[in-house]
C-alpha cells in the first residue's frame, strides 16, 4: 500500500551538547570558526539571521576554494553542505520559533504536533522552497497543466530534453497500450504518454516521495487510473513486455568521494547494466527503448566514457534506431556559477530496439 511507504524528510538534529547561538551580534567570522571545527550554532532570534549566516559562508568558501572548474564545484558544494548543516534552527508544535519565519506547511505533514525539535537550516529553507513550489506548481511547456512536485523529488527546471522527448511523441506512430517510466520522479514524462494518448503508463521509482507525492496529486481522478505505481527499483513488479519503455537517467557518475551523491543525478557503476538487462526482458520484440541523457559528463571531463554507447558497442542486447539531440539553452545571466560548458552541452534522445 503505498500509504504505508515512509517517506524521507529532514531527521531532527540530536545535540550532545549545549550548543552556541548566533543573532544578528554574533561575530561571523568566530562562527564560521567553530562551524569548521565541527561545532554546530543555533539561529536564536531571527530567521534572517541564518540567511545572514550562510551568506557569510558562501563567501568564506568562495575566497578559501578555487571555484572555476565543474570539479572544483562540485568540491565547493561539498564543503557547503557540510558546514551548513551545522547550523540550526528551532521548531516548536509545527512552526520555525526564529521570529519572521516563513509558514512552511511540510512541518504539519511530516511532523507530529507539540515535538519540539531543531532542524539544519538548509534543510528547513529547502522545505521552504519546496512548499512554495508544490502550492503554486510549476508551469512545463509540454503539459497543459501545472505538476506540483513533493518535498525531495527532482522537478524539471530546463525543459529542451522535455521538448525532444514531445517531439518524439508527436512522430510516434506505434501501439500505445503500455509505456514503463522508470524512475517516474515528478511525473512529467508520464504525464506527457498520457497526453499523446497512452492508454497505460506503469512508473517506479526508488525515492517514496515521488511514489507517495503523486499517489497524493493524482487522488481518485482519470490520470490515477492511467497511471500506476511501484515503490521499487528498475521495472519493480511489472514483468510482462510493452511497446515502449521510457527512461531519463541520471547524467553524472557518482564520484569516488561518496560526498552524499543524489541518486537523481549522479549514477553508479552498475546502474545502466541492471537497467538494459531489465529493458531487454520486458520491451516486445518490435518495441522502442527511449532514453533522455546529455553529454554533461563528457564536456565537463568527468568522465569519457558514454553509457550508452559503450551499450550499444558492447552490450550485445540493443541497437541503435535513432538519436536525435538539442543544443541547450544558455545559462541564465543571474547564475552565480561558472557554467561555460553550457555553450557545448546538448540533451540526447536514443531510440533504440532489440538487436
Amino acid at each position: 500500500m503505498i500509504t504505508d511507504i515512509t517517506i524521507n524528510k529532514p531527521a531532527p538534529f540530536v545535540l550532545k551538547s549545549p550548543v552556541a547561538l548566533f543573532d544578528r551580534t554574533t561575530n561571523v567570522k568566530s562562527t564560521i570558526k567553530g562551524l569548521e571545527a565541527g561545532k554546530p550554532v543555533l539561529i536564536s532570534m531571527f530567521y534572517s539571521d541564518g540567511l545572514v549566516l550562510l551568506k557569510e559562508l558562501r563567501m568564506h568558501l568562495r575566497r578559501k576554494l578555487p571555484n572555476q572548474t565543474f570539479k572544483e564545484q562540485r568540491e565547493y558544494r561539498s564543503q557547503y553542505r557540510r558546514l551548513s548543516n551545522l547550523v540550526l534552527i528551532e521548531i516548536v508544535d509545527c512552526q520555525v520559533v526564529a521570529k519572521k519565519s516563513p509558514a512552511i506547511g511540510w512541518l504539519e505533514k511530516f511532523y507530529p504536533k507539540n515535538d519540539t525539535f531543531l532542524l539544519p537550516f538548509p534543510q528547513v529553507q529547502g522545505l521552504n522552497s519546496a512548499w512554495q513550489w508544490y502550492t503554486k506548481g510549476v508551469s512545463v511547456p509540454t503539459l497543459r497543466n501545472k505538476v506540483h512536485p513533493y518535498y525531495g523529488i527532482y522537478f524539471p527546471t530546463r525543459f529542451d530534453h522535455l521538448i525532444l522527448f514531445d517531439n518524439w511523441l508527436k512522430r510516434y506512430n506505434g501501439p500505445k497500450k503500455a509505456a514503463i517510466d522508470v524512475g517516474i520522479g515528478s511525473g512529467v514524462l508520464s504525464f506527457m504518454m498520457v497526453k499523446h494518448g497512452f492508454q497505460k503508463v506503469f512508473g517506479t521509482d526508488t525515492n517514496p516521495n515521488a511514489i507517495v507525492g503523486l499517489a497524493e496529486f493524482m487522488g481518485d481522478t482519470k490520470l490515477s487510473r492511467k497511471i500506476e505505481l511501484d515503490f521499487a527499483p528498475f521495472f519493480g513488479k511489472w514483468e510482462k513486455q510493452t511497446e515502449l519503455i521510457v527512461f531519463n537517467p541520471p547524467w553524472l557518475p557518482e564520484s569516488t568521494a561518496q560526498d552524499g551523491d543524489d541518486p537523481a543525478i549522479y549514477y553508479n557503476n552498475t546502474l545502466f547494466s541492471e537497467f538494459f538487462e531489465g529493458a531487454k526482458q520486458r520491451l516486445l520484440p518490435e518495441g522502442k527503448l527511449v532514453i533522455i541523457f546529455s553529454n554533461l559528463a563528457q564536456i565537463t571531463n568527468v568522465t569519457t566514457e558514454h553509457p550508452i554507447e559503450h551499450e550499444l558497442a558492447k552490450g550485445g542486447r540493443f541497437a541503435l534506431e535513432n538519436c536525435y539531440t538539442k543544443t541547450v539553452k544558455a545559462a541564465s545571466d543571474k547564475t552565480k556559477r561558472d557554467q561555460h560548458w553550457r555553450a557545448t552541452e546538448i540533451v540526447e534522445l536514443w531510440e533504440l530496439k532489440h538487436k
